[in-house]
């Protein structure tokens, strides 16, 4: 069972090398840097909590500790640009989802991040409490290329300020929360590139779905 959430060896031969407290590197070698990413795989794709980790992975807490002092670091972000390298970029897809924070969580600090945005955890509240929203961009794959966070209450055109200057594909798909001309449609048309975004049934005359394409688009 622990087997089927596990990093491949395909993707791991091309983080390993990244990862601190490998062998050759300063400071102390790491017992064993595979394991430990198999088991964070293991604890967010089955939504566990970290006490429940199974013992195969160690002592919970040594791995809590460990993921937070590498997020800390930023190594998960270069594991993140490492294997998007090879993204399928045919066109591109942007979404958000939000999800509820614990009530624990509302002490966090009011900075700010490089992009302006709030540096308090991405927390906000709402009717429905405590919530986070995560805007991602995904390849033709349905594989993520970019994310971002913002509070739960936040318009999702607020993560596509952040994500679209960055679209690397020709073509982006994207539901009607997308449909802005000044914020989306009009800058990614100067750039050449595909929309295929159902207006709203509020505009009274609705641009063409597709622009700017001489392909079919499927």
């Amino acid at each position: 069972m622990l087997s089927l959430y596990a990093i491949s060896d395909a993707k791991w031969i091309k983080i390993k090398d990244l990862l601190p407290g490998r062998e050759g590197t300063v400071g102390t070698t790491a017992k064993n840097n595979r394991l430990f990413i198999d088991a964070i795989l293991y604890r967010y794709r089955t939504g566990m909590p970290w006490r429940a980790l199974p013992k195969e992975f160690g002592d919970f807490r040594v791995v809590h500790l460990r993921f937070s002092r590498w997020s800390k670091k930023g190594i998960w972000k270069q594991i993140f640009s490492q294997l998007i390298d090879d993204a399928d970029y045919e066109y591109e897809m942007i979404d958000s989802t939000v999800v509820r924070a614990h009530q624990h969580s509302a002490g966090a600090l009011k900075t700010l991040q490089e992009n302006g945005l709030p540096n308090n955890q991405a927390i906000g509240r709402s009717v429905g409490g405590l919530s986070t929203k995560i805007h991602a961009m995904v390849d033709a794959l349905g594989n993520p290329t970019r994310f971002c966070l913002t509070p739960g209450q936040a318009h999702d055109l607020q993560g596509a300020d952040v994500l679209l200057p960055e679209m690397v594909g020709d073509t982006l798909l994207a539901d009607k929360a997308y449909d802005a001309d000044d914020r989306v449609r009009n800058p990614l048309i100067k750039k050449g590139k595909t929309l295929v975004i159902p207006p709203k049934k509020t505009v009274k005359n609705p641009p063409p779905t597709i622009k700017n394409s001489t392909k079919p688009v499927i």
